[in-house]
């Protein structure tokens, strides 16, 4: 209970003085950076100089439409940029980088419009380009959208075959990120059998944790390092302090995940409690867009996919190879059999929990990256894709969950060729449910696990 008490007493410490440290924090000069936040705060400073606040820019607001305005690669400053919707409306100029960003108060549709009598003289839209333009929310608290310059400019749109492309780049990224937490959950199901609803607390506690250490000043790689290390050991003490005591007293399965569900529940709310419902961003959260050949991918996903691939491939190396995953696989196929082999169960169920809690704390960081942002609910937002991703795999199989995840992240992507952005989760979970009704034991499940 010492421990315990010493580890929520951290969490608390960090989650009181994160936020404020984060507000207080100097913003990067525009020159090093073009971040649509430095155009916010040269409009706000503009308009305190000015010593009026008849144009609001929306810059209290956390969700924000933002953008960048170049005109044969120079940046052009000074042009103004309307939106309105929702009975809202801001306006802002491009800063010298050319950067612009609006906060909006809700999520929605909003129309954008770029005041054209205010372009510098020679330079005009080019040919194609909507103004006014309709841009929506979609499970993000940053929308980008672009507005191209220059004479004789034709706007050309991208194939379907490009798109396609882009899309299950992005469903793969999405898709990896997915398995680190869906292959912890699946290690934790398959040797306890429990079904952890708390797994998407676990998820946030990661992001949080992040937030937390980059905002005390920490160098980035170690703050994410930390926030690793501290979601494997929020698995070592649910373990010690809670499932242990119940699995030695004979609790059943059922009301075990009832409790995990209750652990969620106290969790996130405690999460909300001392970090606050707003929406943090990580150091770095808005990166430059890179063409590699055809397919256009941020920098941010090419490091969440080439991670989240490298940690999956060490992670199936050490169940492969080493006495440990051996032993691992060995309890998740059979507990008493593996215990009378002389395996020490509960050491490998703690072992699995530590790393259950360390993938999920990983894939909580490149989640808050993908949004991008941390949230307190922002673990609950994938939770079903995750369990939808296990039981699609197969449960209790780690390589099924990794199947899984990828199906899931592609079609979430893919899916947004033909459906609304905001139904791309809908038709995951359909799909899920059409393969099952096919292969009830998903795709690598074996028909004995069952029942």
């Amino acid at each position: 209970m010492g421990m315990l008490a010493a580890v929520v007493g951290v969490f608390a410490g960090l989650l009181l003085a994160a936020p404020a440290v984060h507000a207080t924090t100097a913003p990067p000069p525009a020159s090093e950076s073009t971040a649509p936040e430095s155009s916010t705060e040269a409009t706000a400073q503009d308009s305190e100089d000015s010593g009026g606040d008849e144009t609001s820019n929306g810059a209290e607001y956390q969700d924000r439409i933002s953008g960048v305005l170049r005109n044969a690669g120079s940046p052009v400053a000074g042009v103004t940029i309307k939106a309105s919707g929702n009975g809202y409306e801001a306006e802002t100029e491009t800063a010298e980088n050319g950067s612009w960003s609006i906060g909006v108060p809700e999520q929605g549709a909003y129309e954008v419009e770029l005041d054209e009598s205010t372009l510098p003289e020679g330079v005009a839209l080019a040919e194609g380009q909507q103004n006014p333009r309709t841009v929506t929310f979609a499970g993000t608290s940053n929308i980008t959208t672009l507005f191209l310059l220059g004479e004789g400019i034709v706007l050309q749109s991208d194939t379907f075959g490009t798109k396609l492309i882009e899309r299950a780049v992005a469903g793969l990224s999405f898709g990896l990120l997915l398995a680190l937490s869906a292959v912890g959950l699946s290690l934790i199901f398959g040797t306890t059998g429990l079904t952890n609803f708390a797994h998407g607390e676990m998820v946030t506690f990661g992001a949080v944790l992040a937030f937390g250490f980059s905002a005390l000043g920490l160098p980035l790689w170690l703050a994410l390092v930390l926030a690793v290390v501290g979601g494997a050991g929020l698995g070592y003490v649910q373990d010690a302090g809670l499932w242990r005591p119940l699995r030695r007293r004979g609790t059943g399965l059922v009301p075990m995940m009832i409790v995990s569900i209750g652990l969620a529940l106290a969790l996130r709310y405690t999460i909300l409690f001392f970090f606050g419902g707003a929406t943090q961003q990580l150091p770095d959260s808005q990166s430059p867009m890179l063409e590699l050949g055809p397919v256009s991918i941020s920098r941010n996903n090419l490091v969440s996919l080439v991670v989240s691939l490298v940690v999956i491939l060490i992670v199936a190396a050490l169940l492969l190879r080493t006495r440990i995953g051996k032993a691992t696989r060995a309890v998740a196929d059979n507990p008493p059999l593996a215990a009378a082999s002389g395996i020490d169960v509960d050491r490998v169920i703690r072992i699995v929990w530590m790393a259950g809690g360390a993938l999920a704390a990983l894939g909580g960081i490149l989640w808050a990256y993908y949004r991008p942002g941390v949230s307190f609910n922002m673990g609950q937002q994938i939770l079903l894709l995750i369990f939808a991703s296990v039981t699609l795999g197969g449960l209790g199989t780690v390589f099924g969950a990794l199947i899984g995840s990828i199906i899931v992240g592609l079609f979430v992507e893919i899916s947004t060729l033909w459906l609304e952005a905001d139904l791309k989760y809908v038709g995951a979970l359909l799909i899920m449910i059409l393969v099952l009704l096919v292969r009830p034991q998903g795709i690598l499940g074996r028909r004995e696990r069952i029942g």
